[in-house]
């Protein structure tokens, strides 16, 4: 089976990103990571891209502040890298999704969708929306993009049981292991043909 070609976007640390090039080293990600998209140049992916040797490029408001000019610059910056799949990092903004990339995009989000989705529900927002309502469980989802955040298909979820009275940072930190676990084994299955997107639904093949 050939690697399957990846554009990461990312808008936080990278950790993800790391993870993501964890598993390709390991061989537990038949995959590379041919471009990893930032929005800031100052953001410490750019850092963990540098150290891991994966090419980025910046597009953001700094280098096209026209939003128009930006979602240009976007679409063509991952059909310049030929990607199999476009895989969201952290990318905190609503990403265009022409009609060729249909089915190529997924997404990661901190939180069991349906609940503590939509805009304004990202990163941290998230874990301590679920500490103020004293929740018991949370986790994560994997998901294809679409044109609403948070809104297509569920691909892959892992529920995350919180002890009392957690905190907003030990909810994403308990997340964020269950993350590095269902990411790679979302995108895997995708590559695999174990998972696939039709008619804007996921199925998944019974061995």
């Amino acid at each position: 089976m050939t690697a399957a070609r990846l554009v990461v976007l990312a808008s936080g640390s990278g950790r993800t990103v790391e993870n993501f090039q964890d598993q390709i080293l390991q061989g537990q990600l038949r995959a590379s990571i041919k471009l990893v998209v930032v929005s800031s140049a100052d953001l410490g992916v750019v850092k963990r891209a540098k150290r891991l040797g994966l090419a980025y490029l910046v597009i953001g408001k700094s280098t096209h502040p026209e939003f128009q000019d930006r979602q240009a610059a976007l679409i063509e910056a991952i059909d310049g890298a030929q990607p199999d799949w476009i895989v969201m990092a952290g990318w905190l903004q609503l990403l265009p999704i022409p009609s060729h990339w249909e089915g190529r995009v997924i997404n990661i989000h901190p939180a069991l969708l349906p609940a503590y989705g939509g805009k304004g529900y990202f990163g941290h927002h998230v874990h301590e929306a679920v500490a103020n309502d004293r929740q018991v469980v949370s986790g994560c989802t994997v998901h294809f993009a679409s044109a609403k955040y948070d809104e297509g298909p569920i691909l892959l979820q892992e529920a995350v049981p919180l002890p009392t009275d957690a905190t907003p940072d030990q909810i994403g930190s308990m997340v964020f292991e269950a993350e590095k676990r269902v990411y790679p084994e979302a995108l895997q299955a995708l590559i695999s043909g174990k998972a696939r997107w039709q008619d804007g639904k996921v199925l998944w093949t019974v061995n």
